[in-house]
């Protein structure tokens, strides 16, 4: 597949970046990208959530009705669950949510998000560029310039660059992130795909394998 490289200011540069099928050409594996995403949002849950039993409750133990003549089953304490006020049953307790995933799924769960981006026309290859100082309009003026601004783009960048970077944190749309920092997750969570002409060939080093 190949793609246009553009400027910053959004024109076309004349040159042409071929992007690899075996990265950006494969057929998506969508278990693979469940998986992925799965494990992604695992991994930020806290789980820290607690709730108490019944043994952790304050309250007295004395039984609440007389041992017999009542006709049923004798109440329990105060503290029981099917009271109001007393312990939860069966309540969520702190656990740890991790899980491994096998490193040849990962690959193929991104290459696979990727290659989705590709059949839709979501990727754009702009080249390697640079702000003086870290600037909002300048990054606005970009995705401006590109006609992405209303398209949640995510600006993926071969190195971290820490101007382009603090440009673009007061935009709640806009996420740049650096090769390291890719999962399948923002990738599928943006609407287009900006890569630079050194991202691309870092990204097609990277998961090419």
């Amino acid at each position: 597949m190949e793609l246009s490289i553009l400027n910053i200011k959004g024109e076309d540069t004349g040159r042409k970046v071929s992007l690899n099928d075996t990265v950006f050409g494969i057929e998506p594996n969508d278990h693979a990208i469940y998986l992925d995403v799965k494990q992604y949002l695992a991994n930020q849950r806290q789980g820290t959530h607690s709730s108490k039993g019944r043994s952790q409750m304050s309250g007295s133990t004395r039984k609440l009705g007389k041992q017999k003549g009542s006709g049923g089953a004798r109440p329990g304490d105060i503290k029981s669950g099917v009271r109001v006020g007393g312990g939860r049953m069966f309540g969520p307790k702190p656990r740890d949510y991790h899980f491994k995933l096998n490193k040849k799924v990962k690959q193929l769960a991104r290459k696979s998000a990727l290659s989705y981006k590709a059949i839709n026309n979501q990727i754009v290859v702009v080249e390697n560029f640079n702000f003086e100082t870290p600037k909002t309009k300048n990054f606005v003026s970009l995705v401006q310039s590109l006609k992405i601004a209303d398209k949640k783009p995510l600006i993926i960048l071969a190195d971290a660059n820490k101007n382009v970077y603090l440009s673009a944190r007061n935009l709640t749309t806009a996420k740049v992130v650096t090769i390291s920092e890719l999962s399948t997750y923002i990738v599928l969570d943006a609407k287009v795909i900006v890569l630079t002409e050194e991202s691309v060939t870092a990204v097609e080093q990277i998961f090419k394998a």
